[in-house]
């Protein structure tokens, strides 16, 4: 009997363990190698919105640079250098999205008297890096995207960064961890803590109720990428940043809830804006409320005197 008894135990402990390996490459694979959407549906995506106009793209001036990241690797850059000035706002993009799709925010900035620059996140359209860590390794990546801007503008040049969800996030932990040196930051739907971010999504998705999961999650996050995922958490670093932060956000947005920008503007000391409007889902702030969402911008950057400077 107790032969059987220590048999079973085995057995179960077996499959137990088998089970949570699967499981935890499973939901690992399913962060680090997110599927993107392809560069060609992005471009045609971009173009039939007319969010992005071909011909003033052809023939506005721009420069393509590769910067080598602190990580290890090649990003692709974009300087659009519309304007005779030494301005400039560095867009990051979302993630599964590249380069393309932060065009969309480039003919605002120029209204406003900035150049742009945008550029790919690693493992995404022409960057280096094999995995993606939803800001833990891309704000290293942000760095090396701020010294290459500041060597090429200068040291009296205004610069801001514009981020959109991973690339909010990135942004906000960037400024609040590694170096507060952009005169402005603009965060368009962050999460606040990647972790409730990710338990929020498996509870959406999957008919776990537990922090299991999570705890799966974390263990084998270590092992293959270096990181857990409470090490992506602006809110623990935004109150470090002492620039004027704009915080958007749509009350529709169900993927990161606008609750998570609302914590992190409490959390936020110094000058910082919140605004957050009524239509647009995930990301689709600007999409939705362009005029208005200029308008936001500008007010913003008024208010902290950093238009025609």
């Amino acid at each position: 009997m107790k032969k059987r008894v220590i048999v079973w135990t085995s057995i179960f402990t077996s499959a137990v363990t088998a089970i949570t390996t699967v499981f935890g490459f499973l939901v690992t694979n399913k962060l680090m190698y997110m599927k993107k959407k392809e560069n060609d549906f992005i471009l045609n995506r971009e173009i039939t919105s007319k969010r992005l106009d071909e011909a003033w793209f052809r023939a506005v001036n721009k420069t393509e640079q590769w910067i080598e990241s602190k990580n290890g690797y090649s990003l692709k850059a974009i300087f659009v250098e519309p304007l005779e000035t030494k301005n400039y706002v560095i867009i990051c993009h979302g993630v599964t999205e590249n380069k393309i799709n932060s065009l969309r925010f480039v003919r605002m900035f120029e209204r406003l008297g900035f150049n742009s620059v945008v550029y790919d996140h690693r493992r995404h359209g022409d960057s280096g890096g094999k995995t993606t860590s939803f800001g833990f390794y891309e704000k290293i990546d942000l760095q090396s995207i701020v010294e290459a801007v500041r060597d090429r503008a200068g040291d009296s040049a205004i610069i801001g960064i514009h981020g959109e969800s991973m690339g909010a996030a990135t942004m906000l932990l960037y400024a609040g961890s590694i170096k507060d040196d952009a005169d402005f930051y603009i965060s368009d739907c962050a999460f606040s803590n990647f972790e409730q971010q990710v338990t929020h999504i498996i509870k959406q998705t999957t008919p776990l109720r537990t922090g299991l999961a999570i705890r799966f999650a974390n263990l084998f996050l270590k092992m293959r990428d270096g990181y857990t995922l409470d090490l992506i958490s602006p809110i623990d670093v935004v109150d470090k940043i002492e620039k004027p932060v704009l915080f958007i956000h749509s009350l529709q947005d169900d993927f990161i809830l606008p609750k998570m920008t609302e914590e992190l503007f409490e959390q936020k000391k110094g000058p910082k804006t919140l605004k957050l409007f009524d239509i647009g889902l995930h990301a689709k702030s600007f999409n939705e409320n362009s005029e208005m969402y200029e308008q936001v911008v500008a007010d913003f950057l008024q208010e902290n005197k950093l238009l025609n400077k």
